[in-house]
């Protein structure tokens, strides 16, 4: 159902809902956050439609502001607020308001979101582009417990990587985080398989790919180790290779689907690997609303040494490394809502690989 309301307010916003609600027959609200995406108007079908996929495994209240900007300087002062209310199928497992603001009233967005925020619920805000430069002090971000950016949309992303370590906040993320998250698990499991310490590591992928840097900085940050960043043509990370006192471990990605696991001394092994959806991603940034402690501590490690293209992201040379089961005890942050099911990078290390 869908109700449309020109130069309207908040509060005949929240009357459409209700009145939506008890016209498909579902007046109890069942919704476990309020994500508030802020985007424009060419990118706020494909936000919207991310959004709405990953409702169903967090019913949520969506607002989505567009800020639409007059060509007419005359028309520059008028302040209106239009806005399209989608209950029942029209949004997803939840509830959609559309805000489009106009005018002055588009600078005092946050004005516009807080009557509509769901209350005693947690608030994600969420820029698929054109994220601010401080997302904690932005009047919208300051009304999150998280804040998720895409640094991969950003004209030049790894600049854009350096920006979200110079303002990180307890609970700012990036979507480029999160597609890492896979390999992050595959590796840390692969290591643990075995009793050995990495000595290099070698991560290739696209040029200025915020994933592929993330990546090399978690491993910098978790293994104190030299990491080559290497490039290739994709799609995405295409191999990790680690070296390591036991034999090469590798983990190769040409196609961006399925992967070939490599390692010393056993058969090599096809996995699934592949490029996951926007609403996958966001699913799993809504799955723990917690700050994420190893984003912030890869981020802040690596950023002063991204060079882009053939860079290397390491540290000092350390009198000792550390053991492999550095990697599994940090890699994946990642659980189910309900709580609690493991992944393969939370799970204990090997007890041969803990004994050293």
């Amino acid at each position: 159902m869908k109700i449309d309301l020109t130069d309207t307010t908040a509060s005949k916003i929240n009357k459409s809902l209700v009145q939506g609600r008890r016209a498909i027959g579902s007046p109890a609200v069942g919704m476990v956050l309020t994500l508030v995406i802020v985007t424009d108007e060419e990118n706020a079908y494909d936000a919207l439609k991310a959004a709405n996929d990953a409702s169903r495994e967090h019913p949520s209240r969506t607002l989505v502001i567009v800020k639409r900007v007059s060509r007419s300087p005359r028309d520059r002062t008028k302040s209106r607020l239009d806005a399209e209310v989608r209950v029942g199928a029209d949004a997803g497992t939840g509830e959609t308001v559309i805000l489009r603001l106009y005018g002055e009233v588009a600078d005092h967005a946050q004005s516009v979101a807080l009557p509509l925020l769901l209350p005693d619920a947690p608030v994600v805000v969420w820029w698929p582009v054109g994220s601010p430069r401080d997302p904690a002090k932005d009047p919208l971000g300051a009304l999150g417990q998280r804040r998720v950016t895409d640094s991969y949309s950003a004209v030049k992303p790894i600049d854009e990587l350096r920006t979200r370590a110079e303002n990180y906040e307890p609970g700012d993320t990036d979507l480029a985080w999160a597609r890492i998250t896979p390999w992050r698990s595959m590796l840390a499991a692969a290591l643990d398989q075995v009793d050995c310490e990495v000595v290099s590591v070698e991560v290739t992928g696209e040029e200025f790919n915020p994933s592929v840097e993330l990546l090399a900085m978690w491993l910098a940050d978790r293994l104190h180790v030299h990491v080559r960043r290497g490039v290739s043509s994709g799609p995405g990370l295409t191999e990790v290779r680690l070296e390591t006192t036991g034999g090469p471990v590798a983990l190769q990605r040409p196609d961006g689907a399925m992967a070939t696991l490599m390692v010393e001394g056993q058969p090599d092994r096809a996995v699934a690997l592949k490029r996951r959806e926007t609403s996958e991603l966001m699913a799993e940034e809504l799955r723990r609303l917690d700050p994420d402690d190893t984003y912030a501590s890869a981020l802040r490690f690596g950023v002063d040494r991204l060079g882009g293209a053939q860079s290397t992201t390491d540290r000092s040379p350390l009198p000792t490394r550390t053991p492999a089961s550095a990697v599994a005890d940090s890699a994946s942050r990642t659980s189910s809502a309900a709580g609690n099911r493991p992944t393969p990078a939370q799970m204990p290390p090997a007890k041969g690989t803990a004994a050293k």
